[in-house]
């Protein structure tokens, strides 16, 4: 299996906007892990849909992955 390329819907940039700098490099540091391994341990699936979430900090990443694509494309990012 590959590495996976992160996609971004356009209001994950508003709301990246919206946290501290100091934040946003820790996300940003977990968009890579996400790349090597969308399925990691500290993940969850979301109950009646097709996505995943895990937590950064006080922060939760909402995102769908796309194995036939080897995409894993991030929904929302915000406070829990």
């Amino acid at each position: 299996m590959g590495k996976y390329r992160p996609v971004f819907k356009k209001s994950v940039a508003k709301d990246l906007r919206r946290i501290p700098k100091k934040d946003v490099a820790h996300i940003l540091k977990c968009f890579d892990t996400l790349a090597e391994d969308p399925r990691a341990p500290d993940c969850e699936k979301l109950s009646g849909q097709e996505r995943y979430r895990v937590r950064q900090g006080i922060y939760r990443i909402v995102y769908e992955i796309k194995d036939d694509e080897l995409e894993v494309i991030v929904v929302t990012v915000g406070p829990r």
